[in-house]
Order: C-alpha cells, then sequence, then structure tokens
C-alpha cells in the first residue's frame, strides 16, 4: 500500500518511483478535473493500457458496517476529491481469512472477507482528506469507507482500477 497527497512537493519523486502505468494513472487524477464528473463507472486508456475510472459519491459509516476487501487482477488507486474525511484501514494478506463473497469473475474482481476480531491489532490506518490518494495492490487487504469519531460524512473519491499484469 502506498499512501500520499497529489499537491506534496515530492508528488513527482513519489510518482516517478512508481511503474510506469500506475505514474501515468497518478499524473492522471492530479490533472484531470473531476470533480464535476457524473458518477459510474467508465473504461478508458492510458498509455496504451485499458484502465477502469470508476466516481463515486458516498458516506462514511462505522468500521463494523465494511467488509475488508482485496482485488487480484487490478492496482486500485483511489483518490479522496471531496468531503469527509475517510478513514481507511489496511493489513497484509497473510492467507489466512474467511471469504464471505467471492465476486473475482466478476468485472468488479473483488473479494470481501469476514471481519475477525484478531484482524484489527493488524490493521494501519491512513485518514483521507482532499488531495489524499492510496494505492492497494493484490496483497493489500482494505477496508475504505468508514467514519471518524465525528460520525458520517459524505465525500466523493475517483478510483482509477490499473491492471496489475501492466505493472509488471
Amino acid at each position: 500500500m502506498i499512501y500520499g497527497n497529489i499537491h506534496n512537493e515530492f508528488f513527482e519523486q513519489q510518482a516517478a518511483v512508481l511503474p510506469k502505468p500506475l505514474c501515468e494513472a497518478l499524473h492522471f487524477l492530479k490533472d484531470a478535473d473531476l470533480v464535476g464528473h457524473e458518477t459510474g463507472a467508465f473504461p478508458m486508456e492510458l498509455g496504451g493500457v485499458s484502465m477502469i475510472l470508476q466516481v463515486m459519491d458516498l458516506e462514511t459509516s462505522p468500521r463494523d458496517t465494511h467488509y475488508p476487501e482485496i482485488h487480484r487482477k487490478y492496482v486500485d488507486l483511489q483518490l479522496f476529491v471531496s468531503g469527509g474525511p475517510e478513514v481507511a484501514t489496511f493489513f497484509t494478506d497473510r492467507g489466512e481469512e474467511t471469504i464471505r463473497e467471492n465476486l473475482l469473475d466478476s468485472p468488479r474482481d473483488i473479494v470481501f472477507y469476514e471481519n475477525r476480531p484478531e484482524t484489527a491489532g493488524l490493521e494501519g490506518c491512513v485518514i483521507m482528506h482532499p488531495g489524499d490518494y492510496a494505492i492497494y495492490f493484490p496483497w493489500d487487504v482494505h477496508v475504505p469507507g468508514q467514519s471518524d469519531a465525528n460520525g458520517p460524512k459524505n465525500y466523493r473519491k475517483i478510483v482509477l482500477k490499473v491492471p496489475m499484469a501492466a505493472c509488471l
């Protein structure tokens, strides 16, 4: 998992160390004006790589209303655009999780895991504010969309799904 902010003075260096498709995707998210973009999922291409752009208007909610998720075919590049904040927790997939729902063969490319009390101690946490991004690789279990201590908040998030195979 990689975490940063598109307005950070080291943004160019942060982007430069990424595989080319992720670097291009991160620059696209920084440069595109997606605040007013319609919601939904949209196929797109950057640098000859087919990707999926998701524009989402959501509301945060307590941690216990979310299930850990993971993707296998795509790297999730998530940019927090407005509202919030959003609390996102994450941990490494050690192969010990119980599958709640497997949708890997669907266009969503997602597995939801059951919540486990013993996982809580393994979770790292980032608090997403406008301009923050998180990159989740296929081994990064993540739990986005959580509210902070101030309760539910509306927010807009952009997710660019980049094929993992294009990053190798």
